[in-house]
Order: structure tokens, then sequence, then C-alpha cells
């Protein structure tokens, strides 16, 4: 493929080169990762500005660069392209070279700050049910056909060029339909532009991120961004816009304003196309129970998924699955054939007398939830024992708000590392112990601190009793901790399963016989 065919695919060229040059490369922009033959896209970051890059990237082959700079204020010495708004490129230019593939499946896309990928994993197991040829890309992994592929280290969106690559391969494996969790970094730094998405999934907008965004208002926009584009986008042959839109969150508005198709609500408290009541929800400790309501059915659920977002969760999928014709008796069975989702709620068994579950819990609303589902598992006499910590450099004020859920909902909390990254452990470990002080905890009674996140899972497990629930939440299904710079080899799920067996992982690198490092630069 040619550049200025690339090109084509932006519509804020301001200045052409020239030359061109043949593309047999994805586009990128990381230069240190570019291919030979590939097109870099330079643009201005937090940290670097990725015109200071170009030697560099063309240094290691690239063929063309995109930039925003004046052609003549650039050390380039391949074709160079200037466009108004290089975010929006590197999405749109990924998408022209791997022939648009999202244009070729029906894409659902599903964000939320918390739920989406429990919901993206129910959906996709319900459209297996109905016998549809489905892809999936989460964070967790992308799943093509029989290949399951990791997605990173961390919870988030992939680059613009691995996401169209897993389109292509898609469509390439004779698959009709792609669920993509979509996450607000995904949708404000452009890589989810150039996908042509059909369902627009919300499960709820919360506090997270507002380190990133800025402010709530900031973040909910990022959100909206994929209900915004669903109009604009391209209109497959028979395949409707819709959006799917949690009427029990309070900016479940914001998101009707966005035109579409056809728009589904879901509730579990009040009318919506999609809902159910409480007086039909059944828990026990491993099933769910409840009754879907529409106006044209009225159905049980039968779910594994315990707790009440995961009912809300469901709501969601079936929801997008009857918006695109899905039979009730396929919704059925795929919601009962999801045994579990990596990380959420997962349970650890090692012939223990009480439960141990890991869950991916990092907000404050994901932490409430996961810990009023632990309660619905225990008799009333037996106690909650929650693990966790909060990210450095990452939005600080849910270190104060995660403490604060878990003195009022768990019995006792342990306080620990999660990914602290070059900040001091020790002090957002402070900040969570004095939240929970000024609500009434005592240290040492319902809380304590341990650095070491494998020490604390070890603690929790000797404070359990028979019938207690231990959840360490926080990391979930990821497989690494980010100390420094560097990211350091971790899974809750092995940390909690050999504190159990009485020989606990370490976490800290300073630890005596830690493990090396999976990849700098974290």
């Amino acid at each position: 493929m040619r550049f200025s065919e690339l090109l084509r695919a932006l519509d804020d060229v301001i200045a052409a080169p020239s030359a061109d040059a043949e593309i047999s490369a994805p586009v990128s922009e990381d230069n240190r990762t570019i291919k030979a033959g590939g097109v870099f896209v330079a643009r201005k970051g937090g940290s670097a500005d990725g015109h200071d890059l170009i030697p560099s990237a063309v240094e290691r082959g690239a063929a063309a660069v995109i930039g925003t700079r004046p052609p003549d204020q650039v050390d380039c010495a391949v074709p160079y392209a200037q466009v108004g708004n290089a975010l929006l490129a590197t999405g749109r230019v990924a998408a022209a070279y791997h022939g648009y593939p999202s244009r070729q499946l029906v894409v659902i896309g599903v964000t939320g700050t918390d739920g989406k990928t429990t919901t993206s994993n129910l959906i996709f197991s319900i459209l297996k049910a109905a016998g549809i040829r489905t892809g999936m890309i989460s964070t967790v992994s992308a799943v093509i056909g029989d290949e399951e592929l990791p997605t990173g280290l961390h919870v988030t969106t992939p680059g613009a060029d691995e996401i169209q690559g897993y389109l292509r391969r898609m469509v390439e494996a004779g698959l009709t339909h792609c669920i993509l969790e979509t996450t607000s970094h995904g949708l404000a730094q452009g890589r989810v532009n150039g996908v042509d998405y059909d369902v627009a999934v919300i499960t709820n907008v919360t506090h997270e991120h507002l380190d990133f965004h800025g402010s709530f208002e900031n973040y909910r926009a990022a959100k909206g961004l994929l209900f915004a584009g669903l109009v604009g986008s391209y209109h497959k042959p028979n395949v409707p816009k819709i959006a799917v839109i949690n009427r029990d969150d309070p900016s479940a508005g914001y998101f009707s304003q966005f035109p579409a198709d056809q728009q589904l609500t879901y509730s579990t408290r009040t009318r919506a196309a999609v809902s159910t009541s409480d007086e039909t929800l059944e828990f026990t400790p491993t099933v769910t129970r409840f009754i879907v309501k529409t106006d044209q059915h009225s159905f049980p659920i039968r779910s594994a998924l315990v707790g009440r977002f995961n009912v809300e969760n469901t709501l969601a999928a079936v929801a997008a699955a009857l918006g695109l014709g899905i039979d009730v008796t396929a919704i059925q069975r795929g919601v009962e054939s999801l045994a579990g989702v990596p990380g959420r709620m997962e349970r650890i068994d090692v012939g223990q007398n009480f439960i141990a579950l890991v869950d991916f819990a990092h907000t404050p609303n994901a932490l409430r939830r996961s810990l009023e589902a632990a309660r619905l598992m225990l008799p009333v006499d037996k106690r909650v024992i929650a693990v966790f910590g909060s990210a450095g450099l990452r939005d600080r004020e849910k270190r104060r708000l995660m403490a604060e859920v878990s003195n009022e909902l768990a019995d006792i909390s342990v306080f620990t590392a999660e990914d602290p990254r070059t900040e001091s452990l020790d002090a957002i470990l402070k900040v969570m112990a004095e939240a929970a002080e000024a609500k009434g905890g005592a240290e040492g009674r319902t809380f304590y601190r341990i650095a070491d996140r494998g020490a604390a899972l070890a603690f929790a497990c000797q404070l359990a009793r028979q019938g207690d629930v231990v959840i360490a939440c926080g990391k979930g299904h990821e497989q690494s901790m980010c100390f420094g710079t560097v990211e350091y080899p971790w899974d809750d799920r092995e940390g909690l399963r050999a504190a159990l067996l009485g020989h606990p992982l370490k976490t800290l690198p300073t630890a005596p016989g830690y493990n090396a490092p999976l990849v700098s630069g974290g």
C-alpha cells in the first residue's frame, strides 16, 4: 500500500508530501517498536514530543511519518505529512492499512467504570450459544476462534494497530461479530478511531481515572465518544446502530442524548426495556436467579455470577443480545454457560474451610459491590476480610474512598501494595489508614497495614475462621505489579493459593529471593 492511499483515510491533511512511499508494516506511535516499512505517527505526549523522535523512528525503518508540525520544522528523511490532529490519525490509518475490518463485522463496544469485562464475556457467551461466530477483544485477552492472546500486563484497551490487526484476523477466520471492551483511555487516546461500532453498551460511570481525565465530566465525555460515534460510523446492511444504557446510573440521561437507531435501557429498580425486580432476585453462594422482563418476554435467568452488580451486567448483555435479534433460549443458555470470568469474584479452593476470592475491584464503587456480594455468600455471624491497596501515580482520591468503603462493609481490612510505581508505598498506606481511622476504624483490630502483598494475603488467611470470606481486590487476573518503573511478576490468584497452602509469595522487590522483573518502563 502506498502512503498516499493511507492519507485518504484522514480528512485533516494540511500538507502532503510530494514524494510517496511503499508501506509494508503497520502504523505506530512508538519509535522503539516501529517496524521497517511502517508509518510513524508523531504527537506530543505527556512526557515527550514524538516529533523529536522522528529521526530515531526513521533509523529503525519507518517508511513515512505523520505529525502536526509544519514540514520545515521537522527532521525527517522520509515522506512526511502534516495533519491537524495526530491523535485521530493513528486509528484511522491503522484501519485503512488493515482494510477497514470492522466494516465486515458486527462490532459491540462495551464501556463503563466497572463491569466491562464481565459484560463483554456475557455477550460473547450469549452469541456463541446462538451459533454466531464471534470474537472478543477484552482487557484480559483477544479471542479469535480457538486462539486466545493476552492483551497486556495491565488493564486497558490495546493500541490502535493491535485492535485493527485483531479485527482483520477475525475477518480472515470467518467470524461475523466482535465484542470490543472499550476503556475511557482507549477512547480519549484515539486507539479505537477507525472502528465502526454497531452497538454501544454503558455499564456505569463512577469515580475513576480522574488523574488522567482531570474531572468527572471529562471522564464521562470520554465514555460518551463511543455513543457519539455510532450514527456517523459506517452503516452495515441490515445492522441497526444500538445504544444500551443503564437506566439506574446517574449518567443515563447524558448517554441518552446521543442519537441511535435503537435505544435500549436496562434496570434492576424501575421499568425499562429490559428489567428485573428485587422480588425475583435469589442469591446463593454459587447461583444467582432472577426474572427478566421486556415488553415481549418474561423469562428466568440462572447464573453462576454472584452479586447484584452481576445482575446489572447480565441485564446489559441481555439488552444488547435482544437488540441484535438473539432469541431468548440462546440468551438463557449463554448466561448459564458462563461459569466465571478470570479474576472476577474467582474462587480459590485448596480445601480450606472458608471462602477465598480474587476480584478486580479497584474503584470505590466496584469495591463496594464486591464486598456486598461477598456478604451475600455468608451467614450473618461470619466475617468478610478484604485485602487491597491503591495504585501509585493514579487517582489519589481513591485511596481515601477505598479505605472508607472497606471500613464500612468489611469486618477486617488489610491495606497492602498495589502497583505503587514511583510513589512511596508507606505514604499510600498511611493515607488509607488515616481514612479508615477517621471513619471509626482501629488499626490492629479492624484494619492492618502490611506492605508485602503476599504477606498480607497470608495474614488474612491466618485470621480467617470457618465460614468467613477472604477477598483479594484490585489486581484480578493481572500478571504483574509495578514498583518504581519496573513490572515484576505477580498474580493474585497464585498469591492467594500460595497463602492458603502456607508458603506465601513475595511481592516487594527488596524481598530475598524475589523473582526477576518482567519489563522496565512500567
